[in-house]
C-alpha cells in the first residue's frame, strides 16, 4: 500500500531539495546559551528565542530541580480531571500581574493557546480579522473557527478599516495581529490599531510570543510600548522564548474569556498540564523580572550595537524594533551557503527561505539575546563582513 506514497513522498522531497528549499537539523551537544556546541566546535548561537539569555540560567536550573523534587516529574492528567497543582495558579496569576490582565490560562504552547482561542469564543455570526503576517498557530487557529475571515496587509491600518468597515455585518469581530512579526522584527502599531477597535465596536488580540520581556522600556511588552494595557483583550504568549525557554503557552486578558476557554478549550482539556519542574522555573523567571530591568537592559543594548554595526558595514537589514534583525539576502540558496559558511567562521545562524517566508525574500534572521557580550557581537558582525563580502552581498 505504502509503495506509491512513496514514490511520491520521494519525488517531492528530491523536488525540494533541487529547489534549495531542504531544511537539516543540526545537532546541538551543549545547554542553550550564547556558546553552544556543534559537530565537536563551540560555536556562538544567534539563531534562537533565547532572548533574556535565561534558557540556562543556574537560577532556573536550581528552581527546576527544587520544584522537580517537591512536586514530581509529570501530572499524567489534564487540567481539569486532576492535574493541577497549586503552583500552576500561582504560575497563571504572575504572568496576569505581568501583563496587568484579569485572569490566565496555561497551554502546553502558545500554538495550542493560539489553536484553542478562537473556536470557543466566536460562531459563524462573527468576524476575524487577522494580519497578512500572523504567525502560523494564529492562522491554523482561526480555520478551526467557523468564524468570517478577513485579512489586512501587514501594519497597514488603512487596509485594516477596510476590512473592520466590511465586517460590521458581523456580530462580534476581534482584531488578531502579532506583536512583533517573527520573520521582520517588526512591531504592531498597537496604539493605532485599538484607536480603529474603539471606532469600530472590536475587540483586539496579540500574540507576545517574540514581544514579551523583549518590547517596551522595560520589556513588558506590546502595551507597555503603546500604553494599551487597557485596551488590549486577549495576549497570547509563550513561556519558550524570552521566558526561560522550555516550553508552555498561555492566554491572559479578560476574565470572562479566560472563563470560557477553560470550559470549552480543546488544547487545553484534552492535553496534559506543564510539568512542576517547568512551571517552578518559570515562576524563577518572573520573580527574577520583578527584581529589576537589568537583563532587559542589556538586550536592548546589543540589538543598537549590533543593527547599528550591520547598517555600516552596508547590510541590508529591515526596520526592527525587537530583537530580530532580518539580513535580507533575497535569493534561498545563497541564504543556506551564506549560513553554511558563517559556521565555519563558528556563528551559527540560519537561512530562512519559502515557505517560511516569501519567495524571493530570503534572509538571515538574526537573533539578539542579553545572553551575548561584546566580544561575541563582534566576531558575529566581522564574520558576517567576511562571508558577506565572499558572496558578493556587500563590497
Amino acid at each position: 500500500m505504502y509503495g506509491k506514497m512513496k514514490e511520491h513522498l520521494c519525488k517531492e522531497l528530491a523536488d525540494i531539495k533541487e529547489a534549495g528549499l531542504y531544511k537539516d537539523e543540526r545537532l546541538i551537544v551543549s545547554p542553550q546559551q550564547a556558546s553552544i556546541k556543534v559537530k565537536g566546535e563551540q560555536v556562538l548561537n544567534f539563531c534562537a528565542n533565547n532572548y533574556l539569555g535565561l534558557s540556562n540560567h543556574p537560577r532556573l536550573i536550581d528552581a527546576a530541580k527544587k520544584t522537580l523534587d517537591e512536586r514530581g516529574y509529570g501530572m499524567s492528567s489534564v487540567r481539569f480531571i486532576c492535574g493541577t497543582q497549586d503552583i500552576h495558579k500561582e504560575l497563571e496569576a504572575a504572568i496576569s500581574d505581568y501583563f496587568k490582565t484579569e485572569d490566565t490560562i496555561l497551554y502546553a504552547s502558545c500554538f495550542d493557546a493560539n489553536g484553542g482561542v478562537f473556536d470557543p469564543l466566536f460562531t459563524d455570526e462573527d468576524a476575524i480579522i487577522s494580519d497578512a503576517l500572523n504567525h502560523a498557530s494564529i492562522i491554523d487557529g482561526v480555520r478551526l473557527c467557523k468564524a468570517k475571515r478577513y485579512r489586512y496587509k501587514n501594519a497597514d491600518m488603512n487596509d485594516l478599516e477596510r476590512c473592520l468597515k466590511e465586517s460590521q455585518a458581523q456580530r462580534f469581530r476581534i482584531i488578531v495581529t502579532d506583536g512583533v512579526f517573527s520573520m521582520d522584527g517588526n512591531v504592531a502599531p498597537m496604539d493605532k490599531l485599538c484607536d480603529l477597535a474603539d471606532k469600530y465596536n472590536a475587540l483586539v488580540m496579540v500574540d507576545e510570543s517574540h514581544s514579551a520581556g523583549v518590547v517596551g522600556a522595560t520589556g513588558h511588552g506590546v502595551s507597555e510600548l503603546f500604553g494599551t494595557y487597557d485596551r488590549v483583550d486577549i495576549y497570547t504568549g509563550t513561556l519558550g522564548k524570552a521566558f526561560g525557554g522550555a516550553m508552555g503557552g498561555f492566554t491572559t486578558g479578560r476574565k470572562e474569556i479566560i472563563d470560557m476557554l477553560r470550559q470549552r478549550s480543546r488544547p487545553y482539556l484534552f492535553s496534559n498540564s506543564l510539568a512542576p519542574s517547568i512551571i517552578g522555573a518559570s515562576l524563577e523567571v518572573f520573580e527574577m523580572l520583578k527584581e529589576d530591568h537589568s537583563i532587559h537592559d542589556k538586550l536592548a543594548e546589543n540589538v543598537a550595537y549590533f543593527y547599528d554595526k550591520m547598517i555600516s558595514a552596508g547590510f541590508d537589514i529591515k526596520p526592527t524594533q525587537s530583537a530580530i534583525c532580518a539580513v535580507m539576502l533575497y535569493d534561498a540558496k545563497l541564504s543556506q551557503e551564506f549560513a553554511a559558511q558563517m559556521l565555519e567562521e563558528g556563528i551559527y545562524v540560519t537561512g530562512f527561505y519559502y515557505p517560511v517566508v516569501p519567495k524571493d525574500e530570503a534572509r538571515i534572521r538574526v537573533q539578539l539575546s542579553a545572553g551575548h557580550n561584546r566580544e561575541q557581537l563582534d566576531k558575529c558582525i566581522n564574520a558576517f563582513i567576511k562571508v558577506g563580502k565572499k558572496l558578493g552581498t556587500i563590497k
